[in-house]
């Protein structure tokens, strides 16, 4: 890392984010970071004035500030990678482009990092105010993440997180096309805590989050660093069988006691049943093998059109 590295990179991905972008800019270059703050902002693909506006912000901006356009719309995980390639401080934190995390609260987060010598500090909030979908949304993927992520016990997980220039590296090193950053970020350590922050209410704008990408989320969380659905359909198969076994040992004792044979009925949900757990166990492995082909057929994990540095200088 050269020596004239900022203390602190802000990576932000942004997604349609031309409402909030210019007083989310404004806020986090007047916060004042010992040693210096860089400002990165990845376009993940936005259809609004984000690519112009972020331009413009670069062109402009009095503190160091990259500016990363990628091809397409990839992800927010995927985004956030690429800010991390292109970051270069001591500490990273990300956050999102909505400007319900207030810039000020990074400074808690990089406190308590310094602090407490932490290699990822991730913000916990009171209150969320998200709409009750996605809040029902996020602790789904906190209960899913407590069994199939090697963290900590019941530390809540956020996009709003701080951690170190090794983690950053580390994880940045990823080309995986689903990646899930929390996932790897314990992959590579559990020295993390968390801290309390406030959350406010979105004034500008919607969430760019919906059902299908939190539902893309779960499967990147399960299949790409997880059995756990294999597992659990392994064990559907055994109850099955056990019942099965049950079943002929009653079909057998009907014989036996010349009772009426059981009905069409009772056979075709039998079939029903076992025909609907062997598809859910071929499509399981399907997604495994899939996701496999993908990452041997290398499918980019994003694609940077440009990248845009300012020539503001660090307070450093």
């Amino acid at each position: 890392m050269a020596e004239s590295a900022p203390h602190l990179s802000i990576v932000i991905p942004l997604f349609n984010a031309a409402l909030n972008l210019p007083a989310l800019y404004r806020e986090l270059s007047a916060l004042e970071i010992a040693g210096g703050l860089e400002l990165v902002l990845v376009n993940d693909g936005s259809s609004d004035e984000t690519e112009a506006i972020a331009r413009k912000l670069t062109q402009d901006s009095r503190i160091p500030l990259t500016f990363v356009s990628l091809s397409r719309n990839f992800g927010e995980h995927n985004a956030v990678l690429a800010g991390l390639r292109a970051s270069t401080g001591r500490y990273v934190v990300t956050m999102d482009d909505d400007l319900q995390n207030p810039p000020s609260e990074v400074l808690k987060l990089l406190a308590a990092a310094e602090a407490e010598q932490r290699d990822v500090v991730y913000a916990i909030y009171d209150r969320k105010e998200h709409a009750w979908w996605r809040n029902l949304g996020s602790r789904l993927t906190n209960s899913i993440a407590d069994h199939v992520v090697e963290k900590p016990a019941k530390l809540y997980l956020s996009s709003f997180r701080c951690m170190t220039r090794l983690v950053a590296d580390e994880v940045a090193k990823s080309r995986n096309p689903y990646p899930y950053i929390d996932g790897l970020i314990f992959q590579i350590t559990q020295n993390a805590s968390a801290v309390r922050v406030r959350h406010v209410e979105r004034e500008q704008g919607r969430s760019g989050y919906t059902l299908r990408k939190l539902v893309r989320l779960w499967l990147s969380m399960l299949v790409n660093f997880s059995v756990l659905p294999l597992r659990l359909m392994t064990l559907a198969g055994i109850i099955a069988s056990a019942l099965g076994f049950l079943a002929v040992i009653e079909v057998v004792l009907e014989h036996l006691l010349k009772r009426n044979p059981t009905g069409w009925g009772s056979l075709m949900a039998a079939i029903l049943l076992l025909s609907g757990m062997q598809l859910m166990l071929l499509g399981i492995m399907g997604e495994y093998v899939g996701r496999i082909y993908l990452g041997i057929s290398e499918k980019p994990q994003s694609v940077v059109r440009t990248t845009l540095k300012s020539s503001g200088k660090s307070d450093a």
